[in-house]
């Protein structure tokens, strides 16, 4: 396992040093901040992006706009909630891809690497690329989604039975967490994907897309629990979570669909609640909150991925 990473930005730096005392605040939920404020009605409840973009990871913090990456090219795109309209923050490189993507406290945005296998750090204020670190092989590795859980942003690794915690400051290196317990790496498939910390904030719960389980992870040891699930068999194409307090959401691709479940508080067990589904679904891989509403962007595996091929972010209700 190699890294190269450059001179972290001041903001990197004056992040790590802050990270200790948002960690019980945020405790891997994401959007904490998001929660106070309420996203009025006239605010459009879906906006397009780019064609040909890819979109995939979707993040929202403090302020009212949404970034989310591409699988083209690694760019990403930033939308104002409030009317809809966005841009191009910052241009990717070809053969790049930016699957998904944490908004830090300090700006930065923690990004998933994909078949790369790498993860990268950019300055949501300037589009500046701040680092990059080679998790592991360019070949046969898919780093897939991220959360920021105390002085780390913890990756996901769909094709190895490991996470990567990478340091949100100065110092540090990168941490490799082998999952053991209970996991179950199917081969040839998309296994772990989505990932929260826990409503503790001292453990993770990463979903497994195939066959659709999701696992308690403990940051000591990576022993991985698997998740008793009440009222659900499985859920299965389980893509990005979003955890709100002791409520979890999971983004079931391929299904057009949204579990919401009741979790314990070391989430030994997760009770469905709900389900959530839209017309306007078009194979939803990730979500974020800003307020009353949940965030969603349609990456359309099912549809023609080329360039001239339309997507669009949407809004439900929580």
């Amino acid at each position: 396992m190699t890294w190269n990473h450059p001179q972290p930005s001041r903001r990197t730096v004056l992040g790590g040093a802050a990270v200790a005392a948002l960690a019980a605040a945020t405790a891997g939920a994401g959007t904490a901040h998001a929660a106070s404020s309420a996203a009025p009605a006239a605010w459009p409840t879906e906006f397009p992006l780019p064609d040909g973009f890819l979109p995939e990871g979707i993040t929202i913090g403090r302020r009212p706009y949404a970034y989310m990456g591409s699988r083209a090219n690694g760019a990403v795109y930033r939308t104002d909630l409030r009317t809809g309209e966005g841009r191009v923050i910052h241009a990717g490189a070809p053969g790049t891809v930016a699957v998904g993507l944490k908004l830090d406290e300090d700006g930065l945005l923690y990004i998933s690497g994909g078949g790369g296998g790498s993860a990268r750090v950019v300055d949501s204020r300037t589009g500046e690329l701040v680092a990059t670190y080679q998790l592991t092989d360019s070949t046969g590795h898919f780093i897939n989604d991220v959360i920021l859980l105390g002085d780390r942003a913890w990756f996901t690794d769909s094709r190895d039975a490991v996470l990567y915690g990478v340091p949100r400051g100065r110092k540090g290196v990168v941490r490799r967490l082998p999952l053991t317990g209970d996991w179950v790496q199917t081969p040839n498939v998309n296994n772990a994907n989505g990932i929260v910390g826990t409503p503790d904030g001292r453990g993770l719960i990463v979903v497994s897309s195939s066959p659709g389980r999701l696992y308690h992870v403990d940051l000591a040891g990576g022993h991985a629990t698997e998740i008793a699930l009440v009222g659900a068999a499985d859920v299965v194409n389980g893509d990005g979570l979003l955890r709100i307090g002791r409520t979890l959401y999971v983004v079931q691709n391929r299904l057009n669909l949204i579990s919401v479940f009741d979790l314990d508080t070391k989430a030994p067990s997760a009770t469905l609640r709900r389900t959530v589904t839209d017309p306007r679904f078009d194979v939803p891989t990730t979500a974020a909150r800003w307020g009353d509403r949940l965030y969603l962007v349609n990456a359309r595996f099912t549809s023609p991925q080329t360039p001239d091929t339309t997507f669009t972010g949407v809004a439900v209700p929580l």
